[in-house]
């Protein structure tokens, strides 16, 4: 048994204080609409996340610059509801962002091209269908005022690549990730394609760095399982109860946990902390052992939960 889940109630209660300035709580919270709209409250927007919830349970996005109500699809996977969601917001859809190769997030690229014959279709791999744009590590794209760099990420797929986006005219504005499969909220994906020294990376040394309040856009609904496994391996973490907590509410009103920010994961997800002593005691390894080791065991350790 998880120890520490009596205490959820009163984390959740505390959540507040732990994390009061987050831009992922407040956006979660107060949205009651299918398709949210992201901002910082000490600004105004410039530019803006509409998530599009598709297949069982996957996101894709639109990123939209206010400047001229351009927009990018993010792993448009279902067209046709990325499409109604562009018209719902009253945006024209210039470039789709693929992150990997997957059906699920670049199955829908070939009908959405057709559909739209003069769409950029970017990823990081050949194998994404559709590509018109190979992009690379530190590659930049620019739609309206909408900045993108290209972050390369490869364990999941071989050609898994983030982007990481934000608003020329807004500099102010926390910039936003779209991580695929690399990063979930409270988790990664599995190394279908590559090695714990390539996680280790992405995570490590590309993420973590970022300032922390950029946020989190994540490939799919994984949050609570997700967090309830971390509960396994960290049943202490106040941060994680807390966070636990709060999604374990939002998901039971069907709501979406997205997005988090990279601040927050740094408090709670696993995978994010393998440098932490605390993160190798719950797997009981040995003191000292290598983050990359950590990494690797706690991979395997969640593959083989049964949550």
């Amino acid at each position: 048994m998880l120890r520490g889940l009596t205490r959820l109630d009163s984390a959740f209660s505390s959540f507040r204080r732990l994390l009061p300035s987050s831009p992922a709580f407040q956006l979660s919270n107060q949205s009651n609409h299918r398709f949210s709209r992201a901002f910082h409250a000490s600004a105004p927007s410039k530019m803006r996340v509409v998530p599009v919830p598709v297949n069982d349970d996957n996101f894709a996005y639109l990123v939209i610059s206010e400047k001229d109500n351009s927009a990018v699809a993010v792993d448009p996977a279902e067209p046709e509801k990325v499409l109604a969601a562009a018209q719902q917001e009253g945006v024209k859809i210039h470039a789709v962002l693929t992150t990997h190769h997957h059906l699920d997030h670049a199955g829908g690229n070939q009908d959405i091209l057709a559909k739209l014959p003069h769409l950029k279709i970017y990823g990081g791999d050949d194998r994404v269908l559709a590509i018109t744009d190979l992009v690379h590590d530190k590659s930049t794209i620019q739609v309206s005022s909408l900045h993108i760099h290209v972050h390369f990420t490869p364990c999941h797929t071989k050609g898994h690549v983030l982007y990481q986006v934000s608003d020329v005219d807004a500099p102010t504005q926390p910039h936003a990730l779209f991580t695929g499969d690399t990063l979930f909220i409270g988790g990664c994906g599995r190394f279908f394609e590559g090695t714990a020294d390539q996680m280790y990376h992405a995570l490590v040394e590309v993420i973590a760095p970022l300032p922390s309040s950029t946020q989190v856009w994540c490939g799919h609904e994984y949050t609570q399982k997700n967090l309830q496994f971390a509960l396994t391996v960290e049943p202490d973490n106040k941060a994680l109860q807390a966070k636990y907590a709060w999604a374990s509410q939002v998901r039971a009103e069907s709501k979406n946990t997205v997005p988090s920010t990279v601040g927050e994961e740094l408090q709670f997800n696993p995978f994010m902390r393998v440098t932490e002593t605390s993160v190798a005691q719950g797997l009981n390894l040995a003191a000292g052992t290598s983050p990359i080791e950590v990494m690797r065991v706690l991979r395997q350790t969640k593959d083989n939960w049964k949550g």
